[in-house]
């Protein structure tokens, strides 16, 4: 846990009084360049997210701690959510929580089962998730009402977590994690980027960075590269979740300005996909191999197809450097587990699942 407080609190002191929050994030994650053949000097950096906590890293964490700090508030035992069957939310929701004392449902519909989907599925149990099964969308949501109202009748109170971390509270991480980014440039870490880019599935992460910036007043533009095709969020769901955010801040601090938001401050990359949500591309790989030779990890569902992105935008600078958003999880949270993680751990459902996503990929 951190002591930490965060750029949103130290920029809005009065806020703490009025936003509960969990600690987690260990302060500021570094920034450093990133030399890559065919890149002028210092074109490129890197803001390193991986280690924002010792017990689960990436960008998870920075809403998380705000999203778990509400649900502690109003003295919740249980957290629900949903994600894919791999989802990196679900499994640092379950970790979080665990540490906070919550327990954690996760409702998890199907994707391509990787290794790494495995990996996350085995860990999600071994952390003490309960793990429900459903083919898709629809049967997920149907999954939620009958967890939460399973939990009424034992007289659990139980937080609904949203896919992702992403609702106005959640999102309040990353307006803090733009306010950062401002005290390192002054601080003289970074040039003012020009560019920032970042992957995006539910959108959080995506619409409080473009909030923190605004309110921060820098003019870096970000941009956002689509990796799911389950309920892809639209330029105009993102600036609506922004706004939201903003007015959460705006009610509890004169301070804040009402900075414009519109949908045209979310530009969308959606040439990465591929297969869909969770499905590798040699795009994806290839941006993961050049990763890994200056040291920076990534996985292909997320941060290699964003950095695939970043790579097919070409040498020219924008009229600055681009700084690349590392949200991918750099800790070994197998280490840490409770139980080893094995597939007897899982449900039979969802074994059923796997075998099904390998022969499927075989």
């Amino acid at each position: 846990m951190s002591d930490t407080e965060p750029a949103l609190f130290r920029a809005f002191p009065e806020l703490a009084e009025h936003i509960p929050r969990r600690p987690f994030v260990a302060g500021p994650t570094p920034v450093r360049p990133l030399p890559l053949e065919g890149m002028p000097a210092d074109a490129l950096f890197v803001k390193c997210d991986g280690a924002s906590c010792p017990l689960y890293g990436g960008n998870k964490p920075r809403k998380l701690e705000f999203v778990i700090g509400a649900a502690a508030a109003r003295r919740a035992r249980r957290l629900v959510t949903t994600g894919g069957l791999g989802t990196h939310h679900g499994l640092a929701t379950t970790i979080l929580g665990r540490a906070a004392g919550l327990e954690t449902t996760l409702v998890l519909v199907d994707q391509p089962v990787t290794d790494e989907v495995l990996e996350s599925l085995t860990l999600q149990a071994a952390y003490g998730a309960e793990q429900i099964h459903c083919r898709g969308v629809p049967g997920a949501a149907l999954a939620v009402i009958r967890v939460l109202a399973r939990s009424t009748l034992r007289g659990e109170r139980t937080q609904l977590v949203p896919t992702g971390g992403t609702n106005a509270r959640g999102t309040l991480g990353f307006v803090s994690a733009g306010l950062e980014l401002a005290e390192q440039i002054r601080r003289g870490e970074l040039p003012v980027p020009a560019e920032v880019f970042l992957p995006v599935g539910s959108g959080g992460t995506f619409a409080g960075l473009v909030l923190g910036l605004k309110l921060a007043g820098l003019p870096t533009r970000v941009r956002g590269v689509l990796v799911t095709d389950i309920l892809p969020p639209s330029p105009r769901r993102l600036a609506s979740i922004a706004r939201s955010s903003l007015r959460l801040l705006r009610r509890h601090s004169q301070t804040v300005r009402a900075v414009p938001i519109e949908a045209a401050d979310f530009p969308l990359i959606r040439d990465q996909l591929g297969g869909g949500y969770g499905a590798p591309t040699d795009a994806a790989r290839e941006a993961l191999a050049r990763a890994a030779e200056h040291g920076i990890q990534l996985e292909t569902t997320y941060s290699a197809k964003c950095f695939a992105a970043l790579l097919a935008r070409g040498p020219e600078p924008p009229g600055g450097p681009i700084l690349f958003w590392n949200t991918y999880s750099g800790i070994d949270v197998a280490a840490a587990a409770p139980r080893r993680p094995e597939r007897g751990l899982l449900p039979l459902g969802i074994r059923r699942a796997v075998e099904r996503g390998a022969r499927k990929a075989a």
